[in-house]
């Protein structure tokens, strides 16, 4: 991102820099330590997706139907994609308003990392999911990257427009869910892109699935770019911790009444089960695809207090998240060809013992928290490696990663 003032110099500048390059150095811990945390939660998800995808969960889940274990590990997941799309809103605000120096042009920086984060949903990535290009799969790194590229188009307009189309697209794109446009429409692609799952390309040689409808992701970013002034190094630590806070519960408090009385913000409305975990997961059970109004107001209300607790974090773990958050998408990539690999190592050694895949028992959950706590330490080793390299490099391309 940017770099932060030697100790020496710190120690020669006066009171007022000091303070801001304190301010600035415990923002962008902050923000890796949380971008790093939400990822460390991603590979609990990727780890499922690889030994447990013969019972796969739908969205939203089925209940009942989805074991308690699943449905939590699952659920933990969900704060992923909106936390690391809104930082990545509010990194592109810290980028065009430095510290120190004149404001810096964003629409550059966006357009290049986002037409990149695309590219490789398309080659890379995909290729890491299936091992194949007969099937493309559009997932978060689309939805990330074409958020970008909007960000850099609507970048120049007035900061309260920016909010005001950002709230607007999250708190107003579930009363479109109902809509359903036929695919021989000429409106299905645009439709499909934006707002539901579906085939982009239903036939063909390559064919290629829509599975992260962009458009309320584009909201999302919007308002994480909007937030960024919060992040300022002008404004004290401690007011940002109590402005974190307040917006943090605020949603919270919002989604309690809107959820609590099956108001608007989810499709899905919540029933009382048999038993007590049984109403809490159909409380909790979310629609993520396209996120739905309360979905956001959960994961990015506890996303704000956890960046608020963050403000001033400095321990061995914080740390550790933050090495993770600085290298994401090396961490992304490597994860991903890592479970692919094993994969198809224990899928050469065992056979596929789930119809046509590898894959652990239904009551044998527990394997898939095993792996994924084994496989923290050991991607973390890399991503330090990368990360110092990044921190030390002039080479250009090592900034996209």
């Amino acid at each position: 991102m940017s770099s932060t003032a030697t100790l020496s110099t710190v120690r020669a500048a006066p009171a007022e820099v000091r303070d801001a390059a304190t301010a600035h150095r415990s923002r962008i811990t902050s923000i890796d330590a949380l971008r790093g945390l939400v990822m460390i939660i991603m590979l609990l998800d990727h780890v499922r997706e690889t030994l447990y995808l013969h019972l796969q969960v739908t969205d939203p889940m089925t209940l009942p139907g989805t074991a308690p274990e699943v449905f939590f590990s699952r659920l933990a997941a969900h704060f992923c994609a909106p936390a690391f799309v809104f930082l990545t809103g509010l990194s592109a605000w810290l980028y065009a308003n430095p510290p120190s120096g004149a404001p810096r042009p964003v629409r550059s920086f966006l357009l290049k990392r986002g037409l990149l984060l695309i590219a490789l949903e398309f080659t890379v990535i995909n290729f890491s999911w299936n091992g194949t290009f007969n099937i493309i799969y559009m997932q978060v790194m689309w939805a990330i990257g074409f958020s970008m590229v909007m960000l850099a188009l609507l970048s120049g307009l007035p900061r309260w427009f920016l909010a005001g189309l950002g709230f607007l697209i999250v708190c107003g794109h579930n009363a479109l869910a109902g809509i359903v446009v036929p695919p021989d429409s000429a409106w299905y692609l645009p439709w499909t892109l934006m707002l539901h799952r579906g085939w982009a390309v239903a036939e063909g040689v390559v064919r290629v699935k829509l599975t992260y409808p962009a458009l309320p992701w584009v909201g999302v970013i919007l308002l994480g770019y909007c937030f960024g002034p919060i992040f300022s190094a002008r404004l004290d630590g401690r007011a940002r911790q109590r402005v974190l806070v307040a917006v943090g519960l605020s949603c919270l408090a919002l989604l309690l009444l809107l959820r609590g009385f099956n108001i608007y913000g989810e499709n899905l409305p919540w029933i009382h089960g048999d038993i007590p975990v049984l109403t809490v997961m159909s409380w909790l059970n979310f629609t993520k695809y396209p996120p739905s109004l309360d979905f956001l107001l959960m994961t990015l209300g506890v996303g704000l207090l956890v960046l608020a607790v963050l403000e001033f974090a400095d321990n061995g773990l914080t740390r550790v998240f933050s090495t993770f958050g600085g290298a994401p998408m090396f961490y992304y990539i490597v994860h991903l060809y890592f479970l692919m690999i094993s994969y198809k190592v224990l899928l050469a050694i065992f056979g596929p013992n789930q119809g046509t895949r590898f894959g652990v028992d239904r009551d044998a959950f527990w394997i898939v928290w095993v792996v994924w706590l084994a496989l923290v330490p050991l991607l973390y080793v890399p991503c330090r490696a990368f990360a110092r390299y990044k921190r030390s490099s002039n080479q250009a391309w090592v900034k996209y990663f």
